[in-house]
């Protein structure tokens, strides 16, 4: 079984040295408090819990799975309901949230490290809480006061959990095709008819009540997207007092049979008449959704990180200890009868390229996180309005990228192992198989390029990319003054002029036919992620130089962040150069053969 430990030294370095985050606190109203010493406090704790409750229940979840039991009842594996009920008991799922909801009112990148913490260590358990976020979300700015007092105090506190309900056996990406029915009834809530798939977390036995977000349409709705309206559908239908009533309509018709993240109930849920809220307007429910759905594309981003991080620890550790052949530069154990494979050229590449996607990542949907704490809690309306366009900017490239990295790294860490990676007792195939929906649910990286490309960047005529490449030639600029820098500093002046310049082209090949979007998407949004990765490495090892000037008794773990940077550099961003060369090509060799032709 994979083996964890919170990688607490790195994450102090990102919120640290790179973020400066006890100075970024000091600029929102409310946080002024929250200093290091808090900061150390919570991650020691919450390092204990992944550790020690967590952890050591990821291979029992892939093991044994969840129950469909009488009734349409979920049963999870064994612990996971003890684990969560310590997790609530101890305050965790309140620790983001209002205060006037019972929560303890500290910034979203405080939260999230304790959310890499539990997904990291298991991320079949850490979906049960995590979705919970996006229901909160939802309800805190789109629902009415009466259903924000009924519902988000039991959600902040852990009591309850939420889901995301969209996708219908005929509808997945395209949600225009819904047809599960709402009726408004005599009492004015809604009779919600019709059935989902895919749904995490559908149903369990965690929690005292389930809050369902699902999408319906109205009678009289218009087709299509325009037509659907947000509902809130509960397990159990609360009383007025907030205590719990009649068994709702709702229940798990099957339990899905999956590839991974076994431990997590994945349910087809059957609305069969279920009692349901509205939430805001009618047939404005997909705008509301978007909510709920760029949260967890963040979350999903976080468990690309999560099983590059895993990967790297275990296949770490393995090759430290595997004995296997002679270095070519001649024997580095020789009192054994062979080195270990660490000291090979190949093996290095694999773990440095884990090495290089985990703490790069961290630092890239880490800056994410502080973009959320400005949006939440500033109280400068023009700070609010770049945070959110900033965010909603990288929302796609932190899911779609760290996603396709995170995977990457898993079969990297297997392939580390040989032979006793694909063997079920070392759980880094489980580590594989868990990391590979990262790239399907919450929008598959396709439609998250789209997204990026076709929507924010090309729908806004270029607009949206320009703060991004504006922040990145300004840091370039002003990190010259490290003339160790400079060479990689050029790399990303030349690669972000290239990515304003390549825009363009699709732009204008896009106005003589469509398909050009669809076919440069995919490598857009990757190359928009190996540069964005860069930035992050280069400001990595600009901080690291600084702590070294300054002088430091860390001196080995400085110089390891500089020697990645400058891996990342040498072996992984030239990946750009391949993307740039495919982007140009246009959408000519892939369109133009017929469909009968593909196969005879």
């Amino acid at each position: 079984m994979t083996t964890y430990k919170a990688p607490l030294r790195d994450m102090r370095f990102v919120m640290q040295d790179l973020l400066n985050l006890e100075k970024h606190y000091q600029s929102l109203p409310g946080c002024e408090e929250v200093n290091q010493e808090l900061i150390d406090a919570i991650l020691e704790e919450a390092s204990k819990f992944a550790e020690e409750i967590v952890a050591p229940l990821n291979a029992v979840g892939d093991r044994e799975g969840c129950r469909l039991i009488d009734g349409g009842e979920v049963q999870t594996p064994p612990g996971f309901k003890e684990a969560y009920e310590q997790y609530v008991e101890a305050g965790w799922p309140s620790l983001d949230q209002p205060a006037h909801y019972g929560g303890q009112d500290l910034p979203m990148s405080i939260g999230l490290p304790i959310r890499e913490m539990n997904g990291t260590a298991n991320w079949s358990w850490a979906m049960y809480p995590g979705l919970s976020h996006g229901a909160m979300e939802t309800i805190e700015k789109h629902g009415s006061d009466e259903q924000k007092a009924l519902f988000m105090e039991p959600l902040v506190s852990g009591r309850w959990t939420g889901t995301m309900c969209l996708t219908e056996a005929h509808s997945g990406t395209d949600l225009g095709l819904i047809k599960t029915k709402a009726e408004q009834t005599a009492d004015g809530t809604f009779c919600i008819t019709g059935s989902k798939i895919f749904i995490s977390s559908g149903d369990h036995d965690l929690a005292e009540n389930i809050v369902h977000i699902v999408l319906a349409r109205l009678p009289d709705a218009p087709a299509g997207t325009k037509g659907i309206s947000l509902f809130i559908v509960p397990k159990f239908i609360p009383n007025d007092d907030g205590s719990l009533g009649d068994r709702n309509a709702v229940t798990c018709g099957v339990l899905e049979r999956k590839m991974g993240i076994h431990g997590n109930s994945t349910c087809l849920l059957n609305f069969d008449g279920a009692t349901g809220y509205l939430v805001g307007e009618e047939n404005k429910g997909l705008s509301y959704m978007f909510t709920f759905m760029n949260f967890a594309r963040l979350g999903t981003g976080l468990q690309g990180l999560a099983h590059s991080e895993l990967a790297f620890q275990n296949s770490l550790a393995y090759t430290r200890d595997r004995l296997q052949m002679r270095s070519l530069s001649g024997p580095k154990n020789p009192g054994g009868p062979a080195d270990p494979i660490i000291v090979h050229p190949d093996v290095r590449r694999m773990l440095l390229t884990q090495k290089a996607f985990a703490e790069g990542g961290r630092a890239l949907i880490y800056f994410a996180s502080t973009q959320g704490d400005i949006l939440t809690k500033s109280d400068d309306p023009e700070a609010r309005e770049l945070a959110n366009h900033v965010l909603n900017f990288l929302t796609p490239i932190i899911k779609a990228f760290l996603t396709e990295t995170g995977f990457e790294s898993a079969n990297l860490g297997l392939q580390c192992l040989g032979g006793h990676g694909y063997i079920n007792e070392w759980g880094v195939e489980q580590n594989v198989r868990d990391a590979r929906i990262g790239m399907l649910y919450e929008g598959t990286t396709g439609i998250q390029a789209l997204d990026l490309l076709g929507r924010k960047v090309l729908g806004t005529r270029g607009k949206a990319l320009a703060p991004v490449t504006g922040f990145i030639l300004d840091f370039c600029k002003r990190a010259r003054g490290h003339k160790e820098l400079r060479p990689y500093l050029k790399t990303l002046v030349r690669l972000t002029k290239q990515w304003k310049g390549l825009t363009r082209k699709i732009g204008f090949a896009a106005m003589r036919n469509r398909d050009a979007v669809g076919a440069a998407s995919v490598d857009y949004i990757m190359f928009s992620g190996y540069v964005l990765l860069g930035v992050a490495w280069a400001a990595s090892a600009r901080a690291a130089y600084r702590r070294l000037e300054q002088g430091t008794t860390e001196e080995a773990f400085y110089r390891a962040k500089i020697q990645t940077a400058e891996f990342y550099f040498a072996k992984i961003l030239p990946r750009t150069a391949t993307l740039l060369e495919t982007m140009s090509t246009g959408p000519d060799s892939l369109m133009k053969m017929e469909e009968n032709q593909f196969m005879f």
